[in-house]
């Protein structure tokens, strides 16, 4: 959940979206851009000059150019992973080395030090269609190369923060790590809570149920309890999370916010302050793949403040699926 006064919905925080302010995300490849955008052309296999891609999948690419761009849009796969098939919707996890090709510059990459992958929702428009439109029907394992002419990429205004001028066209090696439907949970043994805390029932690929303990206070102090234990890495401070939830007053048992109503899984960011604290403290360190309940005093929830749904100075509880970690 956001710390934002009157915005309970968990709006995706993603870094590839365009910013309000017409200003891209920094080393962010895929930003859409802020023009009037032109028509894109449709995508075909391959073109003449082509740009060849070398080296392995999960590693930068190695990106050679020849000839002059002729304005074709390219998407084609250079190695076809074996997982599932990326579908419209799906939330991706895309690793890219990119290189301008009228000026023959490298661009940053995911594989970069310090540099990390990108996530976002596939062919939904928000993205560049270099990126948006290369990975629906792709394969998670593949790498894809993709020519994008500037209607694809960042058309006449072009991206200052990358280095690329306006008109340019930009190739990317997209590396497909993986893809999670937007209905997704995670599955795995259950370990029931105790009989004093909220209890939690499983609805499969429903939002759980969550019943408060009758006669018992609220805590004042942050209560986690993995309810399922990934095995996935920890979750770090600054990571963007792939997260279902659910959230109840403690109070009444009353559900004020669900990834459920607003069309599944959402994206953000934690141990920044994006989020309300109990978050920021409960879910950094907790394995990817885990389920997890956040019992929130209102000191690290939402405090004195009153938001729509929710009164002041109330106790939350949420359960939260933790999918990825990028």
């Amino acid at each position: 959940m956001r710390r934002r006064a009157g915005l309970l919905v968990l709006l995706p925080m993603l870094v590839l979206a365009a910013c309000s302010s017409g200003t891209p995300a920094k080393t962010s490849p895929s930003a859409a851009p802020t023009s009037a955008t032109p028509s894109v052309p449709a995508p075909v296999g391959s073109a003449s000059p082509m740009p060849t891609v070398s080296g392995d999948f999960g590693k930068r690419a190695t990106i050679t150019l020849s000839g002059e761009p002729n304005g074709q849009f390219v998407i084609s796969t250079v190695s076809e992973g074996e997982g599932p098939t990326v579908n419209k919707n799906d939330w991706v996890t895309v690793n890219y080395t990119a290189k301008d090709w009228t000026t023959g510059k490298d661009l940053p990459s995911s594989y970069d030090q310090g540099a990390k992958p990108q996530l976002f929702q596939a062919g939904i428009g928000q993205l560049v269609p270099a990126f948006d439109q290369s990975v629906v029907g792709k394969k998670v394992g593949s790498r894809v190369l993709v020519v994008a002419p500037p209607s694809t990429a960042f058309g006449s205004t072009g991206n200052s923060q990358l280095g690329v001028g306006k008109n340019e066209t930009v190739v990317f090696a997209l590396d497909i790590v993986q893809a999670v439907p937007q209905d997704s949970v995670v599955t795995g043994t259950v370990t029931e809570p105790p009989a004093n805390q909220p209890q939690v029932k499983d609805n499969g690929k429903a939002a759980p149920t969550i019943t408060i303990p009758p006669g018992q206070p609220a805590p004042t102090s942050l209560q986690t309890t993995v309810l399922i234990k990934g095995d996935g890495k920890p979750v770090q401070s600054g990571q963007t999370l792939l997260v279902q939830y659910t959230g109840v007053l403690y109070s009444n048992g009353q559900q004020f916010d669900s990834s459920w109503s607003h069309g599944g899984a959402q994206a953000l960011q934690v141990g920044t302050g994006s989020v309300i604290a109990g978050w920021d403290q409960g879910l950094v360190g907790q394995p990817v793949g885990s389920r997890v309940m956040l019992v929130i005093p209102p000191s690290l929830g939402y405090g004195s403040t009153a938001q729509s749904g929710i009164p002041a100075n109330s106790t939350l509880v949420f359960v939260i699926d933790i999918l990825e970690a990028v």
